[in-house]
């Protein structure tokens, strides 16, 4: 029987005693934050990624032994579980050579097998298998009766009953699945009768392909995949079956006689109509799988990147989000992101109020004390930024053009509409565009990661594995900046290590009662909120002077004791050793150890202290884009050009370069030496310099190469 913690270890290669108490950790319902920055000693100083590592393999083991206990009940219930065999499925380290196991007692429907049982031929199916009759056909005459006609109708049966036989080998199942892993080609014919439909016409680099499936870029499967699912082409995946014929019968037949020329039929019959179908169909779902875990870990870099983007902090913003026939919306905000105006402009056509435009936008920016403009980066918004950049405003303006990806399906949410019940569409847009350009990470975790559009093929991958995986990205993203509790929304607090959506409204209802929180202890008093809640969250919750001042740090209530400590022993009071890196750095560690505090957890505590309440993330910088470029027809190769990196795929990253559409640099033109992962040479909304290589204008491609200034 197969344990629990080296089943992890064989599959993370990590230490048994890191292993062994980050299972325990989780089975207490720790959270992965909490465990990689609280617990450090009992892991060994594990990061999240590691402990994410531990908790799938821990979620695939305890499925593996749920369904391990369904087959051993399903198997007693049939009368055929022996020791052996339960031997067998207990041992069972994987879901394949589990369900093998499983194959040839599964109740399916009716079979070729089964009607030829049920006719009586099996004796004779087992007088073929043993290769020892010389006339078989004299043989199957005795079987001619009732619904078996003839003699090649017994003989038929017969090799169906082998023929499933076969199927159900371990040793030939898994000899073909060795062949079609090393071996499998994947090729593709384009449906006649879709050739020349306009949506097809996307795919056209796959009307006729052919690729070893085990080197296929996970990118060239999901699209090839998604044009199969829309019926533009068909999809075959092929080995050489001559070979793989000839690996069976050398298997199973033993001589030459009229037994193995039935054998032979039978091995050529269940190869076509079982073993292949079956097991091609199981590489082509392996493939897809390792296609979706590529692309769900993009997806996940890239939302990661973006969450974590520069904020520009608590300032007062104008946010606009541009239109032509619709008109601008604009909205003022607070430095909290409350609405305090909003109003339409319509500088573009058809209306063409330029004049009233930045009259409307000066007399705004004065009367609201706004400190920077955020613009929507969709239509009309290179036109709206030249506008605004013509204005001479009194004080120092920064303005941003900001992502509109996900605004409108946060627009229409029902989180938009609880905010703001009595404003539209537009204003809210307008709002989160504004907000965005505040806290980045505060407004997108109310929007669904996958609206946000910063992966590739999100919509063709296991949806269930992407938005387990975007969640965790999420909660490590909220817990690795820390909550200001006081101002937080209920989106953002759900993310909180061991708070959740439920007691996320608990926490808001009852600032909203009871005014803001003075410190962390006061946190308890949140209707439901445990001391599990309580150890899991606390720390990752700020309060902005308070009472005291270590609730607005990393540092764990739990440590409070032994900062207290020394600060005593330093002779100063609390509020004197907070920030000062004199005296922090002279402090003896050793002197502060103890059996659950050790190094790991004291080094942390200092860098905390040294600077309390440190944004990781690096503020918001002003970016702008070459203003004679303005559509496509602008561009020429050889152009040395400002971008944004918008979107980061397996295969390259695409740039904005100020038109509508975004440019591709592609893996080979990012470093002059070999690219195994993009993400080690670009970051998601990094301002870069690009070379234009070659536009496309009839098919809107724009080839890229990344500069190195």
């Amino acid at each position: 029987m197969i344990q629990l913690v080296p089943y992890i270890i064989s599959k993370t290669k990590l230490s048994e005693s890191s292993v062994k108490n980050t299972v325990n950790l989780l089975n207490q319902d720790c959270t992965i934050p909490f465990i990689s920055r609280y617990r450090k000693e009992a892991t060994s100083n594990l990061d999240e990624v590691q402990i994410g590592d531990i908790v799938k393999y821990k979620d695939l083991f305890e499925a593996l032994e749920k369904r391990k206990k369904a087959i051993l009940k399903a198997l007693e219930e049939q009368g055929v579980l022996t020791s052996e065999l339960k031997a067998k499925v207990t041992a069972c380290a994987d879901s394949t050579t589990l369900e093998d196991l499983y194959l040839p007692y599964k109740k399916s429907r009716k079979t070729k097998a089964e009607t030829a049982r049920k006719n009586g031929l099996e004796p004779l199916a087992k007088i073929i298998m043993s290769q020892n009759a010389n006339d078989i056909e004299s043989i199957a005459f005795k079987y001619v009766k009732g619904d078996v006609s003839s003699v090649e109708s017994a003989l038929e049966g017969a090799r169906h009953i082998i023929a499933e036989w076969i199927n159900e080998r371990s040793d030939i199942r898994n000899n073909l699945r060795n062949q079609l892993e090393r071996h499998a080609m994947i090729s593709t014919k384009v449906v006649k009768s879709k050739k020349d439909d306009e949506n097809a016409q996307k795919f056209r680099d796959y009307f006729e392909w052919e690729e070893a499936l085990s080197r296929i870029p996970s990118h060239r499967l999901l699209a090839i995949l998604r044009a199969e699912n829309e019926g533009f082409i068909r999809v075959k995946i092929e080995i050489d079956n001559e070979r793989a014929l000839e690996r069976i019968e050398h298997k199973i037949i033993q001589g030459q006689n009229s037994c193995a020329d039935q054998i032979e039929l039978a091995i050529s019959d269940a190869y076509k109509r079982l073993l292949l179908p079956s097991l091609s169909n199981e590489g082509l779902h392996k493939a897809k799988d390792k296609a979706d875990e590529a692309a769900i870990s993009i997806f996940a870099k890239n939302l990661k990147q973006l969450l974590l983007g520069s904020p520009l902090g608590e300032k007062r913003v104008l946010a606009l989000d541009p239109g032509f026939r619709s008109g601008c919306k604009v909205v003022c905000l607070d430095e909290k992101g409350d609405l305090k105006h909003n109003e339409t402009i319509y500088p573009h056509p058809p209306k063409n109020d330029q004049i009233g435009a930045m009259k409307k936008i000066s007399f705004l920016t004065e009367a609201h004390h706004i400190e920077a403009i955020a613009i929507g980066n969709g239509t009309a918004s290179r036109e709206t930024e030249a506008l605004i950049r013509k204005i001479r405003f009194k004080n120092d303006i920064q303005v941003f053009v900001v992502s509109e990806a996900g605004a409108s399906i946060y627009s229409a949410s029902k989180i938009a509409r609880e905010e703001f019940p009595n404003y539209d569409v537009t204003v809210r847009g307008s709002v989160s565009i504004g907000r965005r350009l505040q806290d980045p990470l505060a407004e997108l975790v109310k929007i669904d990661a996958k609206s946000i559009g910063v992966g590739q093929y999100q919509h063709d991958v296991d949806q269930n594995k992407l938005k387990k995986e975007l969640d965790v990205v999420v909660e490590n993203c909220v817990n690795a900046v820390g909550v200001n509790i006081n101002t937080a929304s209920h989106s953002l607090l759900s993310y909180v290590s061991g708070i959740g959506s439920k007691l996320a409204e608990n926490i808001v209802n009852y600032r909203s009662k009871n005014g803001a929180f003075q410190n962390r202890n006061s946190i308890k008093k949140v209707p439901r909120l445990g001391d599990k809640a309580f150890e899991q969250g606390v720390g990752f919750l700020r309060i902005k002077d308070g009472e005291n001042p270590l609730d607005d740090s990393a540092v764990h209530p739990e440590s409070y004791a032994i900062v207290k400590k020394m600060a005593k022993d330093e002779g100063i009071s609390l509020s004197e050793l907070i920030g000062n890196k004199t005296i922090l750095l002279k402090i003896n560690l050793k002197n502060y150890c103890t059996e659950t505090v050790g190094l790991l957890t004291l080094e942390d505590i200092i860098k905390e202290l040294e600077k309390p309440g440190l944004d990781i993330r690096e503020q918001a910088k002003v970016f702008t884009f070459n203003q004679n470029i303005k559509t496509i027809s602008d561009l020429r190769e050889g152009q040395l050009l400002p971008g944004i990196v918008n979107n980061i795929t397996a295969f390259g990253c695409f740039v904005d370069v100020g038109i509508k559409e975004s440019g591709l640099i592609h893996v080979s033109n990012l470093s002059d030496s070999f690219v195994k992962d993009v993400n080690e040479h670009v970051n998601l909304h990094q301002q870069i310099v690009v070379k234009v290589l070659d536009v496309d204008i009839p098919r809107k491609r724009i080839q890229l190469k990344l500069h190195k200034i």
